[in-house]
Parts: structure tokens; sequence; C-alpha cells
């Protein structure tokens, strides 16, 4: 089992930058594929981008390649997501997560979740 937290959330202006950071404890954090999710007001949770358990492999949803990279130190158990260019389209709760898989872009694949983060940007 492992537990995650997320950190770096917060209220920006359009076009700025946000690193968010979900820090792991539990069982050995290369072992879990990663990934970003996120959720704004009325709308489902939907898939942001993820990572492979060596970091070798990413996928990025449309709306958010180019501007978002993820990352992630296994030394130091933490994936991360870096957001450029921020809009306000992506205002959303941002939740990190951790599936048994290799990596995936699907939320039902995911074991467990943090408790999110909120970003909010403004126009």
């Amino acid at each position: 089992q492992v537990q995650l937290v997320e950190s770096g959330g917060g209220l920006v202006q359009a076009g700025d930058s946000l690193r968010l950071s979900c820090a792991a404890s539990g069982r050995t954090f290369s072992s879990y594929g990663m990934g970003w999710f996120r959720q704004a007001p009325g709308k489902e949770r939907e898939f942001v981008t993820a990572i492979s358990k060596t970091g070798g492999a990413t996928s990025y949803a449309d709306s958010v390649e180019g501007r978002f990279t993820i990352s992630r130190d296994n030394a130091k158990n933490t994936v991360y997501l870096q957001m450029n260019s921020l809009k306000p389209e992506d205002t959303a709760v941002y939740y990190c997560a951790a599936t048994n898989s290799y990596y995936s872009t699907r939320s039902r694949t995911y074991d467990y979740w943090g408790q999110g983060t909120q970003v909010t940007v403004s126009s």
C-alpha cells in the first residue's frame, strides 16, 4: 500500500506557472506507475498525465500537451507536475494517483489516490 500527499496548489493568474508535488510513503515508490488527474466543479475527473515506473514513458492529455511536464524522482519518492502557461480552464482539484500497472491513462486502473490540491487560475 502507498500513501500519497499532494502539495503546491494555489491561486495564480493566466500565463503563470505552478509546480505540484506528490510525496509517496509506504511500499516502494518505483513499483508504481504514477498519474495526475483533475476535476473541475460540475465535471468528471479527467486524465492529465502519467509516467511509467522508471520515468521512461509519459503520456499527456491533448489539453495540456506542451504546457505541462510530469517527472518523478524515485530516490525522493516524489512525482512532480510542472504546469506552465496556465489557463483559466486548468482550474480544478488536482489528484495524484498510483497504479500497479506500468502506467495508465485510465483512472479505473489506479489503486491509490491523494486527497487533492486546488489549482485556481484567474483570467
